[in-house]
């Protein structure tokens, strides 16, 4: 039987760690991006485009984050579309992160006072110029905080990726627990990693909020 040190433990869940940070990203960017055209779209093209950007939000909000990992990846193969792990979980976490990252920042919208779309209004600016030059940069600095704030559920996320076979942080630690029968020290380090990550996250996103609302940091 081979015997497994702390540092063959921590060498391979590091090399994982990586992974788990590249998901993240993707995630995060790609549900950004995503969620700003929808964003976007639910403001500029009336109630019916709403109505059906409302449904969206609702299905990956109302549903688990397991599910969709399951109908990315098995869901895609049932209909001949040969997909990896990395490719269901990326396209899964990025399209449950839009959802959540669309009704942030269309709270942070509507947060801005009306006052400020009659005034954009009484000088004769078109839509779009009353959402770039009055409204958006109002409600990016209220947006700051919770978008940071959110990462921490992506990157917490990311461990239901194991489900399907992607070699991430949970999944690695699982396999290091079945090969050295350590399973305490090996969840023990890979949840210090998730703190690691996770924790100087959380301080940014009260960090921002306090100086959004201008309190002293």
């Amino acid at each position: 039987m081979v015997e497994f040190t702390l540092w063959d433990i921590l060498r391979n869940l590091l090399m994982a760690l990586r992974w788990t940070v590249a998901l993240s990203l993707i995630a995060f960017i790609g549900g950004g991006v995503v969620g700003a055209l929808l964003l976007c779209l639910r403001l500029g093209l009336g109630r019916r485009a709403g109505r059906l950007i409302s449904l969206y939000v609702q299905v990956f909000q109302g549903t688990p984050l397991l599910m969709q990992l399951f109908l990315a990846y098995f869901g895609m193969s049932l209909l001949g579309v040969d997909v990896s792990a990395w490719t269901a979980a990326s396209v899964a976490l990025t399209l449950y992160t839009s959802a959540y990252l669309t009704e942030i920042w269309r709270g942070c919208v509507e947060a801005v006072p009306k006052g400020q779309w009659e005034a954009a209004r009484s000088l004769a600016m078109s839509f779009g110029e009353q959402l770039r030059h009055v409204v958006l940069p109002q409600a990016l600095r209220l947006a700051i905080a919770p978008t940071v704030g959110f990462l921490v559920q992506v990157i917490k996320g990311t461990a239901l990726a194991s489900v399907i076979g992607f070699a991430e942080l949970t999944k690695t630690g699982s396999m290091m627990a079945n090969a050295s029968f350590k399973p305490f020290l090996v969840f023990g380090c890979v949840a210090l990693m998730y703190f690691v990550l996770c924790f100087p996250v959380s301080l940014f996103a009260q960090y921002l909020e306090r100086k959004s609302h201008g309190r002293p940091a």
